[in-house]
């Protein structure tokens, strides 16, 4: 069975480009199923994302597990859909949604077929990247997001009063900082504790003073970190003190028995939704409603996040799920967490380009 490295930071690795907002896809080879049901519903989606325990009440019906191939860069996946490839259900993020829709590859999904639905946070459901044109284009199932993980013994105190990203430009900290080492999380951070609000679109103007805290905040990094992994061994050993960082490195660090904590800054935090959309050639729609019925099943959900430390939008998860995991994630109260997050959004290719050059340049010393 397909199994996240270290739970979930597989698909955090494979989620650089999310936060690069250039998001890509690509094809790994199927998995042959001989069960019965291998051929009702071909499921596009990410390592780890087939494991039986989300897919139990699809199991029990249809004997079996359903045709899986799995997303590793999202552009070579789209690409191939364009010339004709169908996968039934493919589980992007919600950044990339419109992308498909207008392709015309996706349908809407009729949300009347489906048993949780009812159960999905709100908020979820009406972000403008599921729901657009007046239809819903993707179920949201889960979520995760980016902020400060920082070691509570080893930053002052002040810091929990008053979290900010300003911590990871304060010369207090200089050599014992990190950053994600994308445009999106250089260019962004630096757009939100400069007061911008339009972290997505930057005017000119407002690049060239992100470039200047950019080029101050390098100067003080211990590290850019491009794998999880390493990140969390500079915070276990106490090398980092505040880093841009995950929930899945979150709880790692704290099964490790590191003093750390995923701040809620004043700016807020990222947060990605990912889910499911359906191809307008879907061969069994049945079947497709079912599978997407069990992945966002309640039992699915506590078990998705005991698992792989990623929120469910079923808000009856919450309530099968181990209440101190759910406290280690900072997880406990998904409403509030979502209502003080900021949803990456696609970029306009050219904004896009400006960025990775700013910070193409900002790593070369510029």
């Amino acid at each position: 069975m397909p199994k996240p490295i270290n739970s979930s930071l597989s698909r955090r690795t494979i989620l650089k480009s999310l936060a690069a907002l250039g998001v890509s896809y690509s094809v790994m080879p199927v998995f042959s199923n001989p069960a019965k049901a291998a051929n009702e519903v071909h499921y596009h989606t990410w390592s780890g994302y087939d494991s039986k325990e989300l897919l139990k009440p699809y199991i029990d019906k249809y004997g079996g597990m359903p045709e899986v191939s799995h997303i590793a860069s999202e552009e070579e996946s789209f690409t191939k859909m364009k010339t004709g490839w169908a996968p039934d259900l493919i589980h992007p993020g919600n950044y990339n949604v419109r992308k498909f829709l207008d392709a015309g590859l996706i349908k809407p999904i009729d949300t009347s077929r489906l048993k949780n639905w009812e159960n999905i946070i709100e908020s979820v459901r009406k972000d403008d990247s599921c729901f657009m044109d007046g239809a819903q284009y993707m179920i949201p199932t889960e979520y995760g997001n980016s902020s400060i993980i920082y070691r509570k013994d080893l930053v002052d105190k002040s810091f929990a009063e008053n979290p900010s990203w300003a911590i990871l430009y304060d010369e207090k900290y200089k050599g014992r900082l990190a950053n994600y080492e994308t445009a999106a999380a250089v260019v962004q951070c630096a757009a939100l504790v400069l007061g911008y609000e339009n972290i997505y679109d930057l005017t000119d103007e407002q690049l060239a003073e992100v470039k200047k805290l950019a080029s101050k905040q390098r100067d003080m990094l211990r590290m850019y970190w491009s794998d999880a992994t390493q990140l969390e061994q500079a915070m276990a050993s106490g090398e980092v003190v505040a880093a841009y960082g995950w929930n899945a490195s979150l709880v790692n660090l704290k099964k490790q028995g590191v003093d750390v904590e995923m701040a809620v800054p004043k700016e807020r935090m990222f947060t990605w939704i990912a889910g499911f959309t359906m191809h307008k050639n879907v061969k069994n729609e049945d079947a497709a409603y079912d599978l997407i019925d069990a992945w966002s099943s309640a039992e699915s959900g506590a078990w998705l996040m005991e698992n792989y430390g990623y929120g469910s939008t079923n808000l009856k998860a919450y309530e099968k799920a181990d209440a101190k995991k759910l406290a280690d994630l900072g997880i406990s109260d998904p409403v509030a967490v979502l209502s003080n997050s900021l949803f990456f959004k696609s970029l306009d290719p050219a904004v896009e380009k400006k960025y990775q050059t700013l910070f193409a340049d900002v790593q070369a010393g510029g």
